[in-house]
This record gives structure tokens, C-alpha cells and sequence, in this order.
């Protein structure tokens, strides 16, 4: 885990296209809990050289870099080195790891952030990570070995460039819901999230205009136990910030359940509103206070 604390909020996590100012202003200037610059699969490769330097420059101008990002190009790329000699002196608040295939790769990145940190005068171990961590097959093996990975704030899951790996056309059932394969890549996700005390992070949805559908899909998955989502424009922040904030009546119903059991000191059980609640529930009361920036 980062020697500093995780950012107290993670809902939304913005992308913007390192190549195009313009772009990573409005992303920057919305209200996004945390802005990705993308480096990767949003800038072609002819373009990448101009993006780092864009991106570096662009970090210098912003007083809130701690919740501005990078995400970076994949370990196996070839890019990498030189998309961290590039930002690294602009000191993002975090990197985003692609195509992750377990902890061993969050290391090696631990390791290259160590020495530019050091050469910077950037505190060590400051700067966060994320990690996808379902994009490849191969990483969809090693899905809970993160525990204990240094950096590593949050988990997150893909699902185009798993298709793209396997040959696979659909990703979709007539429904719109994920085809099992996909299905699989998030539970496993989640897992391993949980299993490395990391925050686990929805993907993308990339119909941007439907925030109907959008709304849905972000309480789906934030009933399931995910604590924020991937964005791809402006508009579907506040969708997003509002489906994973609890609401007033969440928050009524967990102070209930934690002074339910603060009245019967050593309970295993208590009953509230006629229903017959255990330590589970008071757990997931505190859990959600603690969301909400309560504490009891």
C-alpha cells in the first residue's frame, strides 16, 4: 500500500486524452474525484512522445495534482520508462497501471516510481497506483494476488481489451448485460480487491449519452460492493458521484443499526424495524458511515 493515505473519495475516475489540452481541462475542471490523463490507448503511438510532454506540462499548470493522474502505457510496451522520465518531474497524485497480470508487475512499477521519486524530491512512496487487472488472459489468473502490493489504492477490470485478446465479437447478451466471460472478469475483480484491501473500481460504459442506463448500472454494481466507476465524458460524472454516495435514508437506516447495537453491548443479534440483524449488518452500517465521513 502508498505511504500516504488514499484519497478520502473515489467515485469517479475521469478519463481525458493526453494529446488534447483542451480536453484534459474540462476533465480536470468537472467534478471528478480523480482525473486520468491517458497516455495509452487513447493517443496513437505516433502521437505519444507529444502527449507526455502535453501531459507534464499540463500537470505543472494544476494546484490540485493530487487528485490528477496518468494513466500510464503497459509494463510490456516499451513505452513505460519513457512515460515516467516525461511526468514523473510534474509529480501526478497517481498512476493508472494497465494490463496488469499480478502483483509482480505492481512491484516492478513500485520500483521505477522509487528512483524517480528520489530524483525528483517527491516523498516516497507518495504517489499512488490502480491497477486493471482483467485485460489480458493471463491476468485473469492472477486477479487475487495483489495483497500486500506496494502503492496499489484500487483495482479496476476491462472488458475490450479481453475481447480483443480472445477474438471474441460479443461482449454483450441482447439484454446489454455482460456475457459470462465479462461477468467473470468483474466478480474477480471485486475479489481480489477486497482480498488486497484495495477499492474496487467499475468499468467504463461507453454508450456516454444514456446516464439512465449509466444510473442503473453504477447502483448494480455499487450494491455488489464496488466503491466507484471509470468515465469516459464530463457528463457522466455527477451520475456517478450520485449513484456511490450513499443517500440520507442509507446513512438513517446504518446510525440506526450501529445505536441498536451500541444499546446492547456484547449482542450478537438485535432486532430493528422487525427485522433480525447480526454483526454482518452492523460491519456493512459502519462500512457505509465511514463512506459518508461518519464515524460513531
Amino acid at each position: 500500500m502508498s505511504e500516504t493515505s488514499a484519497p478520502s473519495r473515489m467515485r469517479s475516475w475521469l478519463f481525458a486524452p493526453g494529446d488534447s489540452e483542451r480536453k484534459m481541462t474540462k476533465a480536470s475542471d468537472s467534478a471528478a474525484d480523480i482525473v486520468l490523463l491517458d497516455l495509452e490507448d487513447s493517443v496513437s503511438p505516433e502521437n505519444k512522445p507529444a502527449a507526455r510532454t502535453a501531459v507534464a506540462d499540463f500537470l505543472k499548470t494544476r494546484e490540485d495534482k493530487h487528485r490528477i493522474w496518468v494513466r500510464v502505457n503497459p509494463l510490456r510496451s516499451g513505452e513505460i520508462e519513457a512515460d515516467l522520465d516525461a511526468i514523473m518531474g510534474a509529480a501526478p497524485g497517481g498512476l493508472f497501471l494497465p494490463k496488469a497480470e499480478g502483483k509482480a508487475d505492481v512491484e516492478a512499477l513500485d520500483a521505477m516510481l522509487t528512483i524517480r521519486e528520489a530524483d525528483h524530491g517527491i516523498l516516497n512512496r507518495s504517489t499512488h497506483v490502480a491497477a486493471l487487472v482483467t485485460e489480458t488472459p493471463k491476468a485473469m489468473f492472477h486477479c487475487g494476488d495483489y495483497e500486500g502490493a506496494p502503492r496499489l489504492i484500487a483495482m479496476s477490470w476491462g472488458a475490450e481489451d479481453l475481447s480483443s485478446a480472445l477474438g471474441a465479437r460479443v461482449q454483450h447478451q441482447p439484454d446489454g448485460s455482460y456475457m459470462p466471460m465479462y461477468e467473470m472478469a468483474r466478480n474477480l475483480c471485486l475479489l481480489g480487491a477486497v482480498t488486497a484491501g484495495c477499492a474496487p473500481i467499475e468499468t467504463v460504459m461507453p454508450e456516454f449519452r444514456d446516464l439512465d442506463k449509466l444510473r442503473e448500472r453504477a447502483l448494480m454494481v455499487r450494491g455488489q460492493g464496488y466503491r466507484g466507476m471509470l468515465a469516459i465524458h464530463p457528463a457522466q460524472v455527477d451520475v456517478i458521484n450520485e449513484a456511490f454516495t450513499p443517500s440520507a435514508e442509507e446513512i438513517a437506516h446504518a446510525r440506526a443499526i450501529v445505536q441498536a447495537f451500541a444499546n446492547n453491548p456484547g449482542a450478537g443479534t438485535v432486532g430493528l424495524d422487525g427485522q433480525m440483524l447480526d454483526r454482518p449488518h452492523l460491519a456493512l452500517a459502519e462500512r457505509l458511515l465511514a463512506e459518508a465521513g461518519e464515524s460513531d
